[in-house]
């Protein structure tokens, strides 16, 4: 099908019918044509996707539906029943869904840290080429503790919380390319590890636990998920086993918002540890005991309440109510 001369040929029905989505209110024959176009468009949308799957007039078709589904249906008020809906039941079950990817995503991360670390602390050589003397004795000793009280606890967990919401969201925006979440999870991997062997070299690893693993073990799985999710949303269109392309990554796209919104709280969580715990002067014991936990409700919220809602066929993708109109068509 020559897409160019398709759109030409119905160019004008997709403009009236976006004009009349924009109008306030209709009269009885604009509420006929509105129907009528509604119908048109979604049989185009249908061609589209199974003739030439072109992702931005999919996108600018399936908008232009949704606009008229308001206009003709009227749109619903949120409701607490909503929150409560994507809460317990699609963003567990999203991540569940996915839960190979952003694992995996974990173990290769920890493993190469760890290799990393081991890496640095048999060559200290590299420690020198890092850094100087001088900004060394500074980190062991004085910026690395001082970070986290370096302003008030509120101020400092909402930074934070803004700072890791960003690194997730872009982990996930990004992930449809495959390589620049890979770069951000490098960035974030050899941070660690260098900043935790110099700390080991100079004897202060209880001080680096004790301070990174309060709110790291559940920050980093945040962030281990988003780019989980990221990666899968590059997979779906490299191998989108029995959709089309565009259908594949616009389901796994929908999915991906969802965790996205998910982990702003999950990151939230985080965030207020960071802020009020790991700065505390409670004792190393306590405060890795509330990360541990921390981490351990996390798990058992994906393993249980998602394990649960992918039995019932829960994906995390949007309600079929709330998707485009399909309409049979022959290739």
């Amino acid at each position: 099908m020559d897409l160019d001369a398709y759109v030409a040929a119905h160019r004008d029905a997709w403009r009236r019918l976006e004009e009349l989505a924009g109008r306030p209110s209709a009269g009885g024959a604009e509420a006929d044509e509105l129907v009528d176009l509604y119908q048109q468009v979604a049989t185009h949308l249908s061609v589209v996707r199974s003739s030439v799957p072109d992702a931005a007039l999919v996108g600018y078709l399936s908008a232009l539906l949704a606009r008229a589904r308001v206009r003709l249906i009227g749109s619903e008020p949120a409701r607490w029943s909503d929150l409560s809906d994507f809460l317990v039941r699609r963003f567990p079950a999203a991540l569940y869904r996915t839960r190979r990817w952003w694992l995996s995503v974990m173990l290769a991360s920890y493993a190469v840290t760890a290799v990393m670390i081991w890496w640095l602390l048999q060559h200290p050589q590299v420690e020198s080429a890092l850094l100087t003397p001088r900004q060394v004795d500074q980190l062991v000793n004085h910026e690395f503790s001082a970070y986290y009280q370096q302003a008030a606890a509120s101020h400092f967990a909402a930074k934070v919380w803004t700072n890791n919401a960003w690194v997730a969201a872009l982990s996930i925006g990004l992930g449809v390319f495959g390589l620049p979440v890979l770069y951000v999870l490098w960035q974030n991997v050899a941070n660690l590890a260098v900043v935790g062997s110099i700390m080991m070299r100079h004897g202060h690893t209880g001080e680096f636990f004790g301070l990174i693993l309060p709110h790291g073990l559940l920050e980093l799985t945040a962030v281990f998920v988003a780019a989980g999710t990221g990666l899968r949303l590059f997979w779906s269109w490299v191998a989108p086993t029995s959709r089309s392309r565009a259908e594949s990554l616009a389901a796994e796209g929908r999915s991906a918002v969802g965790v996205a919104m998910g982990l702003v709280l999950v990151l939230l969580v985080s965030g207020l540890i960071e802020g009020f715990v790991t700065p505390s002067h409670l004792p190393t014991w306590a405060r890795l005991g509330i990360g541990v936990a921390a981490e351990i409700c996390f798990l058992g919220y994906v393993f249980v309440l998602g394990r649960r809602a992918v039995r019932v066929g829960i994906t995390g993708d949007l309600d079929a109510s709330l998707l485009e109109d399909r309409v049979a068509t022959r290739a």
